[in-house]
């Protein structure tokens, strides 16, 4: 009977103290697990500031190399627009004397011509032939006029082309809607000035050519079909594009 107690009782001491020792060490081990929890969320967290701080840089690079192509156009433009300007005044210069000389050469067979059909000593007939010599000479006159309209027409629509090359006025739209366009692209297009979907609705070849230049781009434009979802927002035609592109403001928009 006491060996039997002595069995029981050990048992219980073991039990006892095999409980308090993983109570101890699962403790130790829940705290490891939320030490590597915790490592993990910061490491991650590091990630995500390098990707976001890489993709900034990566825009600002962009954003920079556009820049100076622009201020190269824009040297290059301003010196082809000097020397159009110059060389302009010498060809207007050498059409309107053309013109002078050929007006008048018509104009006197004319007036030879109706001279003999009426008689000399009437001084009607004298003074018709009068009157229309300085018809005759008014008209050289009047022909450069005609003439120099043809320069100033250029220059009206070259005011009308750069004034619809301008971005659209008042408030910009919000390009992140549009399937395609995050954060860093938003950038970029706002640095080429494009602000609204009406833009973009509008890009020709030439426009999606450029744009794909600036921003790397290889076909990514057409593929994912931003000037048909410019079109639907620009034409208010929500329910439209909620229906063909469903994935746009969620998280796969980008």
């Amino acid at each position: 009977m006491g060996t039997f107690f002595y069995v029981v009782l050990a048992f219980l001491v073991g039990v006892l103290v095999g409980w308090f020792i993983w109570g101890r060490l699962r403790g130790e081990l829940d705290s490891l697990r939320g030490d590597v929890d915790r490592t993990r969320s910061e490491r991650d967290k590091l990630r995500a500031d390098s990707d976001r701080l890489t993709g900034e840089l990566n825009a600002c690079g962009k954003t920079r190399s556009d820049l100076e192509r622009q201020l190269r156009e824009a040297q290059a433009s301003s010196g082809a627009g000097g020397a159009k300007a110059s060389s302009q005044p010498p060809a207007a210069l050498m059409s309107t004397p053309a013109v002078g000389k050929s007006a008048p050469a018509t104009a006197k067979p004319a007036a030879a011509k109706a001279a003999p059909a009426k008689t000399a000593p009437k001084p009607a007939a004298a003074k018709s032939a009068t009157a229309s010599a300085p018809a005759a000479k008014a008209s050289p006159t009047k022909a450069p006029a005609k003439t120099s309209a043809a320069p100033k027409a250029a220059p009206a629509a070259k005011k009308a082309a750069t004034a619809a090359a301008k971005p659209a006025s008042g408030k910009p739209d919000n390009l992140r809607r549009l399937i395609g366009i995050g954060p860093v692209n938003e950038k970029l297009l706002k640095a080429q000035g494009v602000t609204s979907f009406a833009q973009i609705a509008a890009w020709t070849s030439a426009d999606i050519k450029r744009i794909e230049d600036v921003m790397n781009f290889d076909g990514r434009i057409a593929r994912e079909r931003w000037i048909e979802q410019a079109k639907l927002l620009a034409a208010g035609n929500e329910a439209e594009f909620a229906k063909q592109f469903p994935t746009a403001g969620t998280a796969s928009n980008t």
